[in-house]
C-alpha cells in the first residue's frame, strides 16, 4: 500500500491534503524517523517532538521563498524529509551524506545552516531587514527556537532589536518541550490564542489604540489592561512583551487542528510575534518521552528494543567525571559549571553529590567564564567545563575576565578534534590555535586516560587559568592510577627513541590524541617519538634536541594546522635560529564535514597510511 509519506517531495505537496491526511502523515513521519535514526543514529528525541510543527509550517508558509530557520537543527529532521530530502535519511550524519544540521549548500529550503544554538532570531531579523530593502514585502520569516535556547544572551540581543521593528514579517515560534498543559486550561488557552491572533482582533485591537492615542493616561491604562488580561491565560507573554513582540499562546504543539488555523491567521498580521507552541521530547516513541535526554544524540540502536547499555572502555569524558568527583572530596573549594552540558560533560554524579556546588547556567559561555572568574577571585577553583566547539563563544571573557587577571580557573575542554557525525559546526578544530596566543594560559593535551587524570589535577593546582583538552569518546586503554600527581610544567617525555640511518632520522612531535597514530608509524621506519603533553609553554628543549638529532620534523596534532601546535614547534625554532625541515601534520584549512573518524581522518590525511606517505615524500625531497 502507498503510504501518504511516499508521496511527499515537497512541501507543495502538503497543500493537497486534508487535516485527517495531514494526521496520518504525522504518524508515517515519526515511524521513518525512529526507523532511519536507529540505523544511522542522530538527535531523536528533538525531532520528534516537532512533526506536527514541521508540516503546520510548510503547509501554511510558501518555503522556500517565506524564510524558515530553525535554531540549533537538531530538530529538523521532519523539515528535511518534507522538503525533497526523504530518499537520502539513510546517508543522515554519514561520510557525504545529508548533514544532521540545516546546511545552506543542501537545499534551498535550508535558508541558514545552524548547529550552535540561539542564532536563528538573529539570523531571521537580518532576513526580514533584507526582504524589506529588496521590496519582498509580503515574505514571511520563521525561527523555531527551543526554550533551552532561549536561556542564551545572544536571543535577548535579537529579541531588543526585533521590538523596534515593527514593520517586518517576522514570527518567533518557542517550541516549549519543557513544560504541559493540562486539557482544561489548555482548551481554553487553545482558543484564546486563536482568537487573539486574528484579524479581527488585531484591527479591533489597532482602532482601539488609534482612539485612545491622544489620551496618555487612557492609552496607558488599556495598555495595562491588554497586558494583564493576557497575562491571566498566558503568564509567559509578559517578557515578550516588554521586547515589543506581540505574544500567542501557549497552544498545542502536536494538534494540527489548532496549529494551522493560528499559523494562518498570523501569516496575516505585521510586526514581531511569537507563537508559544508545548511539545513534547520524544512525542510518539515511549521509551524517548520516558528519557528525552537519553535519546537525545545517539548511536544506532534496535528500535524495538530501545537503547540497550554496553560494558565499554571508559571515555575521557567519564575519566574527567571520575576525577571531579575526588578532587571535590577532598577540596571542598571545587565549584563545576557548565552552560547547559550536564550529561554530555560528564557532570550528572556531581550534581547529583554535591547540588550546592554544581552550577547549570544554561546555553551561556560568555557567562560561565566570566561567573567562573568570580568565583576564582575570591578564592574558589572553578572548574568550568566546555565543549571545544563551544568555548569559541567564550573567546572574549576566556581573555578579558579570566586570562588578563590571571585567575585560576580550570576549563576541561571536551570533544577537542574531530567529532565525527555531527559535522563541521561541532568538530572541536581550532580551539589549540585562537587559545594559545593567550598570555598566562597553559594548555594541555593528554595522550591517553592517566594522562588526562593527571592533567587535570595538574590545572587544579597552578595558580594561573589552565585548559586540558581531550577529544570524544574512548581512550587507547591505559589504566588510570587513582593517585594524582603533578606534570612538570611545560615538560614533554620521550616515548621512543628510533634508531633510524642518517638522512632518514625522523622525530615525531606528537600532541593529544595524534601520539596513537605517531607511535604505530614509529614502528615502520624506526622514527623518535615524543609524546609533547604541553600545547603552552610547549617544551623548547625537546623541540631543540629532536631537530638537532634528526633530520625531519614531524608535528601531529588534532587541530587546524593554522596557528596550532605544529606552529608552536616553529616559533621555538625561529626563535633559537635552529635550520629544520618540519612537516606539519593535522587539520587542514577547511571545513571538515560529517562521517566517521577513519574517513575523516584520511580526508585530512591524519591517518597511519597517509602520515607515512607525507614522511616518505619528504623524506625523497631531502634527499
Amino acid at each position: 500500500m502507498t503510504t501518504i509519506l511516499e508521496t511527499i517531495n515537497s512541501p507543495a505537496d502538503l497543500k493537497k491534503l486534508s487535516i485527517p491526511e495531514l494526521k496520518q502523515l504525522a504518524n508515517e513521519l515519526r515511524t521513518f524517523i525512529i526507523d532511519n535514526v536507529s540505523k544511522t543514529g542522530g538527535h531523536l528525541s528533538s525531532s520528534l517532538g516537532t512533526v506536527e510543527l514541521a508540516i503546520a509550517i510548510h503547509y501554511v508558509f510558501d518555503t522556500p521563498e517565506d524564510r524558515l530557520v530553525w535554531d540549533v537543527g537538531h530538530q529538523a529532521y521532519a523539515h528535511k524529509i518534507l522538503t525533497g530530502r526523504r530518499d537520502r535519511m539513510p546517508t543522515l550524519r554519514q561520510y557525504k551524506g545529508l548533514s544532521g544540521f540545516p546546511k545552506r549548500s543542501e537545499s534551498p529550503y535550508d535558508c541558514f545552516g545552524t548547529g550552535h544554538s540561539s542564532t536563528s532570531i538573529s539570523a531571521i531579523l537580518g532576513m526580514a531587514v533584507a526582504a524589506k530593502a529588496l521590496g519582498k514585502k509580503d515574505r514571511s520569516h520563521i525561527a523555531v527556537i527551543g526554550d533551552g535556547a532561549m536561556t542564551a544572551g545572544m536571543v535577548f540581543e535579537a529579541l531588543n532589536c526585533a521590538g523596534d521593528m515593527k514593520d517586518l514579517r517576522l514570527l518567533v515560534i518557542l517550541n516549549d518541550n519543557d513544560c504541559s498543559i493540562s486539557p482544561p486550561v489548555g482548551a481554553l488557552k487553545n482558543h484564546f490564542t486563536q482568537l487573539m491572533s486574528g484579524q479581527f482582533y488585531a484591527q479591533a485591537r489597532d482602532i482601539g489604540k488609534a482612539i485612545v492615542r491622544p489620551f496618555p493616561k487612557l492609552f496607558d491604562l488599556t495598555k495595562r489592561a491588554e497586558e494583564y488580561s493576557k497575562g491571566m491565560v498566558a503568564p509567559h507573554s509578559t517578557l515578550f512583551e516588554e521586547f515589543g513582540m506581540n505574544y500567542h499562546g501557549p497552544i498545542d504543539g502536536h494538534d494540527l487542528e489548532v496549529l494551522i488555523p493560528v499559523l494562518q491567521n498570523m501569516k496575516q498580521l505585521n510586526g514581531p510575534l511569537v507563537l508559544h507552541v508545548v511539545t513534547q521530547k520524544g512525542h510518539g516513541y515511549a521509551p524517548a518521552v520516558d528519557n528525552p535526554t537519553k535519546y537525545h544524540g545517539i548511536s544506532p540502536f534496535d528500535s524495538s528494543k530501545g537503547i540497550v547499555p554496553s560494558p565499554h572502555a571508559k571515555t575521557y569524558t567519564e575519566v574527567f567525571s571520575d576525577w571531579l568527583l575526588d578532587i571535590a572530596r577532598k577540596d571542598p573549594r571545587v565549584i563545576a559549571i557548565t552552560p547547559a552540558m550536564k550529561e554530555g560533560s560528564g557532570l550528572v554524579a556531581f550534581a547529583k553529590e554535591f547540588p550546592s556546588r554544581f552550577f547549570d547556567v544554561a546555553i551561556a559561555e560568555q557567562h560561565a567564564a566570566t561567573f567562573a572568574g568570580g568565583l576564582a577571585a575570591e578564592g574558589l577553583k572553578p572548574v568550568c567545563t566546555f565543549y571545544s566547539t563551544f568555548s569559541q563563544r567564550a573567546f572574549d571573557q576566556i581573555v578579558h575576565d579570566v586570562a588578563i587577571q590571571d585567575l585560576p580557573v580550570l576549563f576541561p575542554l571536551d570533544r577537542g578534534g574531530l567529532v565525527g557525525a555531527d559535522g563541521a559546526t561541532h568538530h572541536g578544530s581550532f580551539d589549540l590555535s585562537f587559545l594559545r596566543c593567550i598570555p598566562n594560559l597553559v594548555i594541555m593535551a593528554p595522550s591517553d586516560e592517566n594522562e588526562c587524570r593527571q592533567m587535570l589535577y595538574t590545572g587544579y593546582k597552578l595558580d594561573h587559568p589552565a585548559i586540558v583538552r581531550y577529544p570524544r569518546g574512548k581512550g587507547p586503554g591505559v589504566p588510570v592510577d587513582k593517585e594524582m600527581h603533578e606534570l612538570p610544567l611545560g615538560k614533554a617525555r620521550l616515548v621512543r627513541t628510533g634508531n633510524a640511518p642518517k638522512g632518514s632520522r625522523v622525530a615525531m612531535l606528537a600532541f593529544g590524541s595524534m601520539l596513537a597514530e605517531a607511535k604505530a608509524v614509529a614502528e615502520k621506519i624506526d622514527a623518535t617519538v615524543y609524546d609533547m603533553r604541553f600545547v603552552k609553554p610547549v617544551d623548547a628543549d625537546a623541540i631543540e634536541e629532536a631537530a638537532k638529532n634528526n633530520d625531519l620534523l614531524v608535528t601531529l596534532e588534532e587541530n587546524v594546522i593554522i596557528g596550532g601546535a605544529g606552529d608552536a614547534c616553529l616559533e621555538v625554532l625561529a626563535a633559537k635560529g635552529i635550520p629544520a625541515d618540519v612537516l606539519q601534520i593535522g587539520i587542514p584549512d577547511r571545513f571538515i564535514q560529517q562521517g566517521d573518524n577513519l574517513h575523516l581522518y584520511q580526508e585530512c590525511g591524519m591517518e597511519e597510511e597517509s602520515i607515512l606517505n607525507k614522511i616518505e615524500e619528504r623524506l625523497k625531497r631531502v634527499e
